[in-house]
C-alpha cells in the first residue's frame, strides 16, 4: 500500500522493525508475486484440480510425498490434528466436534506450547485434538514424550519456533526419533523457518507459512507423507471450508515459492546496515550490538539497551513511544522488561532506519 492508499483510509505508515509478524501483514510480496495473483485470479480454475496440482509441484519443490496449500500455518495446525484424529475417515470429518473421538491426544513439550497471536493449543482444540504437556517449561527431553504416549496418543507435535524455550529441549531430529521408535505420526509446526526441505525429512506432517520465509500472500503449506496429506485434504470439506484459500492465492504462493529457490542470503547485506544504528551510542545511556536469532537461523538483529538510570527513560516507554507516534515503528519488544529491543532489518524500506534513529533521538533526549 502506498502513503495515498494509507491516507484514503485514513491509516498510519507503519515501519515494520519486528520482521515477519502477522500483526503488521507479515511481508511485503513481489511485484512478480503479485502479477501472478492478479492473472491466476482473473481466470477460473477447477479448485478441486488446482488443489491436486499446486500440492504436486510444491511436493517436488520441497522434496516430499506430498503437500496441500492451506490459507495459513495456524489453519495448517487444526488441519493436520483433524487429518490425524479422524484418519480422514469423511463422515466423522464433517462431524468432527459432533461425535466422539477416541484417540484424539497431542503429546506437545510443555516449553512447546506457547502463545504466537493464538495459542497453539487453541488450533490443536479446534483440529478435534486434546493437547497433552510433556516435560518441563524449562527441560524437555524424549523421555518425557515417550512416557507420555498412551492408548489415546493421536501424535505428536512439535513447535520449531523463535516462541518456544529453546534451552534444554530436544532437536526435531530427535523428536523424530520418539515418534518412529513409537510408531506415533510426528507433525511439527515450522512456520517462520527458512530450511523448507529439512523439516520434511523429520515428520509426517510439516507445516510453513507462506508468508514469513517465503514472502508470499498469506498462506499456509502443509507438506509430508502422502497418506497423512490425503487425510489433511478430506478436512477441506469440513472445518477447512472455513478456511478456504483463494485461486489468486495460490498462484501467488507458487510464484513465491519459485523465486524462494533463487532467494540470495542478504544476511551479510542486512547485518551491515545495521551498523547505521551505532549513531544511537552518543545518547547517554544507550548501547548498541549485533544479535542472532534466537532460534538459530540466519538473521541478524540491532540490540538498542536502555540503561533507564543514565537515559532517564526506560526501553518500554521508549518502544511503546516508537509505536504510538505519527508514524507507528514497531520493533522486536521481547525484551522490554530486561531493558532492550532489537530492530530486525528485512522488513525496512527506503529511509526506514534513518528514521527509528532520529525518533530513539528524539524520544530519549526528551523532545
Amino acid at each position: 500500500m502506498d502513503h495515498s492508499l494509507h491516507a484514503r483510509y485514513g491509516l498510519k505508515r507503519v515501519i515494520n522493525a519486528s520482521g515477519r509478524m502477522s500483526i503488521l501483514g507479515v511481508s511485503a510480496p513481489t511485484d512478480t508475486v503479485m502479477e501472478a495473483m492478479k492473472r491466476g485470479g482473473q481466470k477460473y480454475v477447477e479448485i478441486a484440480d488446482l488443489v491436486d496440482k499446486s500440492g504436486d509441484y510444491i511436493a517436488r519443490l520441497l522434496r516430499s510425498e506430498a503437500a496441500v496449500v492451506v490459507n495459513s500455518a495456524s489453519s495448517g495446525i487444526a488441519l493436520s490434528v483433524a487429518a490425524i484424529v479422524t484418519g480422514g475417515d469423511p463422515r466423522l470429518s464433517l462431524r468432527l466436534h459432533q461425535e466422539p473421538v477416541l484417540k484424539n491426544e497431542i503429546i506437545m513439550l510443555k516449553g512447546h506450547n506457547v502463545q504466537y497471536g493464538a495459542p497453539v493449543e487453541t488450533m490443536v482444540f479446534l483440529g478435534g485434538g486434546r493437547v497433552v504437556e510433556a516435560g518441563y517449561a524449562n527441560e524437555g527431553r524424549k523421555e518425557h514424550i515417550e512416557q507420555a504416549i498412551g492408548d489415546r496418543t493421536a501424535a505428536i507435535l512439535y513447535v520449531k519456533s523463535h516462541h518456544t524455550v529453546q534451552k534444554n529441549m530436544i532437536s526435531v531430529e530427535e523428536a523424530w526419533e520418539v515418534a518412529a521408535r513409537s510408531g506415533v505420526p510426528l507433525m511439527v509446526d515450522a512456520a517462520a523457518e527458512e530450511d523448507l526441505l529439512k523439516y520434511v525429512q523429520y515428520s509426517d506432517l510439516a507445516i510453513y507459512s507462506g508468508s514469513k520465509a517465503i514472502e508470499g500472500p498469506t498462506s499456509g503449506i502443509v507438506a509430508g507423507k502422502k497418506k497423512y496429506v490425503e487425510w489433511v485434504k478430506v478436512q477441506l470439506h469440513g472445518i477447512g471450508r472455513s478456511m478456504k484459500v483463494g485461486k489468486e492465492t495460490t498462484f501467488g504462493l507458487l510464484q513465491a515459492l519459485e523465486e524462494y529457490q533463487d532467494k540470495a542470503d542478504n544476511s551479510e547485506v542486512e547485518k551491515k546496515a545495521l551498523e547505521a544504528l551505532q549513531q544511537l551510542t552518543t545518547l547517554h545511556g544507550v548501547s548498541v550490538r549485533i544479535v542472532q536469532d534466537e532460534a538459530g537461523r540466519a538473521i541478524f538483529r540491532g540490540r538498542i539497551q536502555i540503561d533507564a538510570s543514565a537515559a532517564g527513560v526506560d526501553a518500554k516507554t521508549v518502544n511503546d513511544r516508537l509505536r504510538e507516534g505519527e508514524v507507528a515503528v514497531y520493533t522486536r519488544d521481547y525484551g522490554v522488561k530486561q531493558g532492550y529491543f532489537d530492530i530486525d532489518p528485512r522488513s525496512l524500506q527506503g529511509d526506514d532506519l534513518q528514521v527509528i534513529i532520529d525518533r530513539i533521538h528524539d524520544i530519549v533526549e526528551g523532545k
